[in-house]
């Protein structure tokens, strides 16, 4: 009598390292706390962008590897809402907002707790077949990983230029809440993923991630800064690109629907 073949549970190790990497992005995210506790406000800064450095070479790692699972996208939520959540929120306070105790850490709440809603957004969607924004190559609302950099885009300029206005919580409140309604916002955003390059610009292309990696290794304050603002500048144009797009879906649809409807013409 053969056995039956055992049932293999638990994950595979090939998930292993895409979850590593990961658990290193969430204990970066959690030691910009400490840098910030300690008043070390570049390292805490730094330790987010490394977060957010980590968070997208996981899911490449994954996809690389085919380590993909349940649990991997479960654990990267989780880790996203805390280094891009709670820690940029709690830094933010001890650098500007606890000034304003009320208001300071509601606006650091509000902002904790919107990438978190974001974050539940996306789990809830995943499995969802009809997404609008997604189907045309868009995001719903500034992810997370992009949040957390607008949010610490105060303390990027304060870093080079030193003006103290930066530092005023009558400032950095309302910016910071201002971000977090962007996060859970249903503003069409460009999905950096779904981009693709044409063949005969490749070139400059690459002489532009040259200059930008000079650029931040050499001013990395002023490189951060000039990301965030370009990339706020970005959103109006996808907002048009998303409508444009809606407009040409819907002219189909209707071209469709009016062919479909149309009577056959009788036989000869």
């Amino acid at each position: 009598m053969t056995r039956p073949p055992r049932r293999r549970v638990g994950l595979p190790l090939r998930a292993v390292l895409p979850n590593a990497v990961t658990a290193l992005g969430l204990c970066a995210g959690l030691s910009g706390i400490r840098f910030a506790i300690a008043g070390w406000w570049e390292l805490a800064v730094a330790m987010v962008l490394l977060a957010g450095v980590l968070d997208g070479l996981d899911g490449r790692i994954a996809r690389m590897v085919r380590g993909q699972s349940r649990f991997g996208a479960e654990l990267d939520s989780l880790a996203d809402a805390i280094s891009f959540g709670v820690s940029p929120a709690l830094i933010l306070y001890l650098w500007s907002l606890s000034a304003l105790p009320r208001f300071g850490w509601a606006a650091a709440l509000m902002f904790a707790v919107f990438c978190a809603l974001r974050l539940a957004r996306f789990n809830a969607n995943i499995d969802v077949t009809e997404q609008p924004h997604k189907s045309a190559g868009f995001l719903t609302g500034v992810p997370a990983p992009a949040g957390a950099g607008l949010a610490l885009l105060p303390m990027f300029l304060w870093f080079w230029s030193g003006e103290t206005l930066l530092r005023s919580p009558f400032a950095v409140a309302p910016w910071t809440a201002l971000v977090a309604l962007l996060m859970v916002s249903s503003l069409a955003t460009y999905s950096w993923g779904s981009l693709r390059l044409r063949r005969n610009i490749r070139f400059e292309a690459l002489a532009v991630v040259v200059v930008f990696g000079a650029a931040a290794v050499s001013a990395p304050w002023h490189t951060a800064s000039g990301l965030c603002i370009i990339y706020l500048l970005t959103v109006p144009f996808s907002i048009a690109s998303y409508n444009r797009v809606r407009r040409l879906r819907a002219a189909g649809q209707s071209g469709a629907q009016s062919g479909a409807a149309a009577p056959t013409p009788p036989a000869a």
